[in-house]
């Protein structure tokens, strides 16, 4: 994918980026993508990604895709191919093979025993309780481990002897010998590798302890040669321990690490464990629902990389508050779909309308889109019999109404002037279907004499396809659904986030690829489902976004 046309938009981060080359510090820049194989990737994720991947692209450089793998419980190859999927997906692509944490495995062993043999490190064998109450508190300095000053050969012996399964999970670990009085609690002897037993993705029972993260993630950007090593605001305080790592080893290269703003994007939440939450208690209907954050999520529903690249450029890179309304991200995607998405017509909530002077009318070609004559045209049908949209016919209109109503004209869409006759009832009083009649003369013209305001559209009842439409709205009814630490977020969950409608569609889109987007017109821009719309036979499609944003105007 080539980078956007227009001037990058500047940020402190690129500024740190042009006097780094400028001053010759480094000829070329190196960023990765770090990932943990947990969980599906979210939208807070698609900005890192942006990020990351665009300044390589950017400045020429090379982005790496390095997933942080020492964490074996947690992690699948479902999630790790998902995370490869997504960044495809979203336009970009890494540098050479996919790396991996545990492809450091043996070094980053090797780097611990240099650090036992320097005395700055040691085995420890506090419990976890313990280690909390000798870390201290923000205010109280904490205090040294009894077992802080064992011998390097006594270390050494002890790391030999985790590392070989001697001991049980949990009863040891490797602790960096820091300063338990540091005011950064981040350096008060961290753990660095602690015994696990569990089976690996990759290394399957080849290891039976495992690097800590902060450890892990420094050595594995230097042997890299990652240059500028970009994570989210809350691994600022994580930053002394990271250069201390990379200060007290033999690694010629120490890249420099660069905090910026999480994204937290409102009416959902980004906590991995919670979207964990809402998949196994099956509030949502897996990864990739369309109401779900995830980019599986929103590749389903229809949202375009486009627009999501958007969305990244639009709410920028700083180290203040990220907190973005979801009108952002729906007006990216709307603007983007507008220009791409070919204009057809449906019907949610059909009412029967039957054309007593049918005999002679003509269907109508209409372009696919009024700003691309390139997407062509298609012929809209006319039929004896119509479907309309319930909501576009009032016997009692209200002020201001210009849709239908009996005795009143309305421009049928791409097609004639038509009136409304008469009324007809069901047996519970409810009009269910309407007798009107058409103006032969206003096919491509206007009726002479009066003016008619309203337009409305329609279908052929003859030549449309029944599809099952589903009408998708935010997840959570409150902007902040977890701010409130005295009620579960479920609480929060909107009722009305998935409507499902058995409404009808133009023939034209019968053999739709999945994931094709249309606009239905004065409906919402929608989007043939990936998994369950089945090309000319069943046809599924997810409402992406609104016309226009109602949703504010509606709850405020």
């Amino acid at each position: 994918m080539s980078s956007n046309a227009q001037a990058p938009v500047s940020h402190f981060i690129r500024t740190i980026i042009d006097s780094d080359l400028e001053s010759g510090k480094h000829s070329a820049i190196v960023t990765r993508f770090p990932p943990e194989p947990n969980g599906y990737l979210h939208v807070g994720h698609a900005k890192s990604i942006c990020l990351n991947f665009g300044l390589a692209l950017d400045y020429k450089g090379k982005c790496n895709l390095r997933f942080d793998d020492t964490n074996p419980e947690k992690e699948s190859d479902e999630y790790a191919q998902s995370i490869q999927d997504d960044v495809r997906w979203l336009g970009f692509q890494w540098d050479g093979d996919v790396r991996w944490a545990s492809d450091y495995f043996q070094q980053l062993y090797d780097f611990a025993v240099e650090l036992i043999k320097q005395g700055k490190a040691y085995v420890d064998e506090l419990t976890p309780e313990q280690m909390r109450q000798y870390r201290g508190t923000l205010t109280q300095a904490g205090e040294n481990s009894p077992y802080r000053e064992r011998s390097v050969e006594e270390n050494l012996d002890l790391f030999t002897r985790m590392k070989n399964g001697e001991f049980a999970d949990g009863s040891k670990v490797l602790r960096a010998k820091i300063d338990m009085a540091s005011p950064n609690i981040n350096m008060r002897d961290p753990a660095i590798y602690r015994i696990r037993r569990a089976h690996h993705i990759r290394t399957g029972n080849q290891w039976c302890i495992y690097p800590m993260y902060d450890y892990t993630h420094c050595i594995s950007d230097a042997l890299e040669g990652i240059t500028h090593s970009i994570c989210t605001l809350e691994f600022e305080d994580h930053r002394p321990l990271y250069d201390w790592v990379l200060d007290n080893i033999t690694i010629p290269c120490h890249p420099q690490q660069i905090e910026f703003s999480r994204l937290e994007l409102h009416y959902t939440i980004t906590s991995k464990r919670k979207l964990l939450q809402l998949v196994n208690e099956k509030h949502v209907s897996g990864w990739d629902d369309p109401r779900m954050p995830t980019i599986s999520g929103m590749r389903r529903r229809g949202y375009t990389p486009e627009g999501i690249r958007e969305f990244a450029k639009r709410i920028g890179v700083s180290k203040s508050e990220n907190i973005v309304d979801m009108a952002v991200m729906e007006g990216a995607i709307r603007e983007d779909l507008e220009a791409r998405a070919p204009r057809v017509m449906a019907i949610i909530n059909p009412l029967k309308v039957t054309l007593t002077n049918f005999a002679g009318a003509q269907a109508r070609e209409a372009d696919f889109h009024p700003n691309h004559p390139e997407f062509g045209k298609r012929f809209v049908p006319i039929s004896r019999e119509l479907f309309i949209e319930a909501d576009d016919f009032a016997e009692v209109p209200p002020s201001g109404w210009k849709r239908l109503t009996l005795g009143g004209e309305v421009r049928l869409r791409h097609s004639y002037v038509m009136r409304c006759d008469e009324a007809v009832r069901d047996a519970a009083g409810k009009v269910s279907e309407l007798r009107c009649s058409i103006d032969h003369d206003t096919l491509g013209k206007n009726p002479e004499g009066r003016k008619v305001k309203g337009v409305i559209h329609f279908l052929s009842r003859e030549h449309a396809l029944p599809a099952e439409i589903r009408l998708y709205d935010r997840l959570f009814t409150v902007p902040e659904p977890d701010a409130d630490k005295e009620k579960n977020f479920l609480e929060f969950i909107n009722p009305e986030s998935l409507t499902v409608v058995h409404g009808w569609v133009e023939a034209v889109v019968r053999d739709a690829a999945p994931e094709s987007h249309y606009q239905f017109e004065r409906l919402g821009y929608f989007c043939t489902d990936r998994r369950e719309h089945q090309p000319g036979s069943k046809l599924v499609f997810n409402r992406t976004v609104t016309l226009r944003d109602s949703w504010t105007k509606e709850h405020t």
